[in-house]
């Protein structure tokens, strides 16, 4: 059970502590593997590939950079505008921040494994199973939030667990800083925080929250994230209103919320759970690790919250890389004691199944949908005379469509495309001279607003998985709407909304 220390021991703990050497890092087999994580990736960035939620970063980054968007805050869609601006429309290009991030993840979870006291084996264990992680493979060389998320995450608890060891502030000021850009990444980061308050103060180390210097960086964290804050205030908080579209969206996709748990497990891969399991049953068990308990009260509220509330499968994935550096040292003491079996096979099935999840990743970001759609798109934008050509907005409902057309090639040389839905729904609506609408999509909820709606083209995708879980059809019309009947500007709030219904 966990022991919560007094405050007194805690105290007299704090005057007898001396910082703890730590074994060298296992550089050269921590590279090797991070290297090769690093190169099946870029090398896999190098398919043709149509990933939404990474055409959404690009989108944001080229037409709609601002300190906030629905939800999103602005640090991944600045990362594709840099991208895209460095080299337009290369994919490859577009990757590299994703791929450092995967590789990173892989790197800090081995220096987790050594400030805990691992040796060679173990740093080489825990980069091993981070590397092996299905969901890693899956969409490590996509960039989008939740692939720059683990890196910075780790970053954090990497953070913690030096302090633990060695007690120097100046770590707390730049822990402030990491967990400010973090929050300009994901929002989730700060129910880490919070999350993370309460368990020290639950388990220890209360010193933690003795710190002026912990505060300090707390603000400097707020400080940060205050711009991306401040637009989600402006626009009347939708992020919070994305708790609820999520657990509804999952609904249709899931079912119940046990698939949604089963799926988030799933994703991590069998060896990354393994690992994380045995971390936890040792920060439970063992007296030696009773500083860090903290880590799995975090864990068990941060999953629980996850499950409870419906959020995505990936949601818990940054919590995985500082139980798989926990349980690759407890590993390490197991074997220490004479009581180890080899771990090889199994992490042997975990390559074995990250090679799945990069081939699966392939398939996953398909071009054979959006591409077809974009061409046929910018077809009919072209066929237009130029008079009417310079009435028509391009628009795309869902949003996904809409982010396909604005990430497409630039020598396609289609305008920006607009949306009511999802994130779209808060960029400016199309200039008033614009009338027209040559839409991508479900055209009934504008019908109303114009005299006109007829087809123009209908792409199908020649192997139609489905986009979004499945709300999303890889089939879609583009149609002609025109005679608006009232200004972009009624039309736009009445119509702006947050969820992707099924059939888009």
């Amino acid at each position: 059970m966990i022991v919560i220390a007094t405050a007194g021991q805690e105290r007299a703990d704090e005057r007898e502590r001396r910082p703890v050497p730590v074994p060298r890092f296992a550089a050269v087999p921590v590279a090797v593997v991070a290297g090769v994580v690093a190169v099946a990736h870029l090398a896999l960035a190098a398919v043709p590939r149509r990933w939404f939620d990474e055409d959404l970063m690009l989108a944001i980054g080229r037409h709609h950079l601002d300190l906030g968007s629905v939800d999103q805050p602005p640090l991944t869609p600045l990362l594709a505008r840099l991208a895209d601006t460095v080299a337009p429309g290369s994919q490859l290009v577009l990757a590299v921040p994703a791929v450092l991030a995967t590789a990173g993840a892989v790197l800090l979870t081995a220096l987790m494994a050594r400030e805990l006291g691992g040796d060679t084996r173990s740093q080489t264990l825990a980069a091993l199973v981070q590397g092996t992680c299905v969901a890693a493979a899956q969409f490590g060389h996509w960039l989008t939030p939740y692939t720059l998320e683990p890196a910075f995450w780790a970053v954090i608890f990497w953070l913690l667990l030096r302090w633990v060891r060695v007690r120097d502030d100046r770590l707390l000021l730049l822990l402030g800083v990491v967990v400010g850009v973090t929050a300009q990444t994901r929002f989730q980061v700060m129910a880490l925080g919070v999350v993370v308050v309460a368990a020290v103060a639950m388990t220890g180390p209360r010193a933690l929250l003795r710190r002026p210097a912990f505060w300090a960086g707390s603000v400097l964290a707020l400080l940060i994230a205050a711009p991306t804050l401040l637009w989600q205030a402006a626009n009347g908080w939708p992020q919070l209103a994305m708790t609820d579209v999520v657990a509804a969206e999952n609904s249709l996709i899931y079912g119940n919320l046990a698939v949604v748990a089963l799926h988030g497990l799933a994703v991590a891969g069998p060896l990354v759970l393994a690992t994380t399991a045995y971390g936890l049953l040792a920060l439970w068990r063992a007296p030696r690790w009773r500083e860090y308990r903290f880590l799995a009260v975090t864990f068990v509220v941060l999953f629980a919250a996850v499950v409870l509330s419906s959020g995505r499968h990936y949601y818990p994935l940054p919590l995985y890389p500082v139980f798989v550096a926990i349980g690759a040292v407890a590993l390490q003491h197991r074997r220490v004691a004479g009581r180890a079996r080899t771990a090889w096979p199994v992490v042997t099935l975990g390559a074995v199944l990250a090679v799945g999840g990069l081939a699966s990743s392939v398939l996953l970001a398909s071009p054979a949908f959006a591409d077809p759609m974009v061409a046929a798109t910018a077809r009919a934008y072209r066929d237009l005379p130029p008079e009417e050509r310079a009435r028509t907005a391009l628009g795309g409902t869902p949003y996904v469509y809409a982010a396909y057309l604005d990430a497409a090639p630039p020598e396609l040389g289609l305008p920006a495309a607009v949306s009511t839905n999802r994130a779209y729904g808060w960029f400016p609506p199309p200039p008033q001279h614009q009338d027209r609408m040559l839409l991508v999509g479900d055209p009934s909820r504008l019908r109303p607003w114009f005299a006109e709606i007829r087809p123009v083209t209908t792409v199908e995708s020649a192997t139609p998985l489905g986009t979004y879980g499945g709300l999303v059809p890889d089939k879609a019309t583009v149609w002609m709407l025109s005679g608006r009947n009232a200004p972009w500007t009624v039309v736009w709030p009445a119509l702006r909304d947050l969820t992707v219904t099924p059939g888009g």
